[in-house]
């Protein structure tokens, strides 16, 4: 059985990676990561914060060879 890892999943539209990685990593749509993401911004600033953190924290990626 393979393991499940975080990475950031940059793209064109989103430099970050972040929540693309959060929603492959739980299966869930990104754009509900997103969405809590701003939600715990705007509730005191956590968000950034945690997402700022991740942005350093978090391995980005390895491009898959075909």
């Amino acid at each position: 059985m393979e393991s499940k890892k975080l990475y950031r999943i940059p793209s064109e539209g989103y430099k970050g990676g972040i929540c693309a990685g959060l929603g492959e990593y739980l299966t869930i749509d990104p754009t509900i990561i997103r969405l809590l993401f701003i939600l715990f911004s705007l509730g005191g600033g956590t968000g950034i914060l945690l997402y700022l953190i991740m942005l350093f924290i978090v391995p980005v990626k390895p491009q898959e060879i075909e």
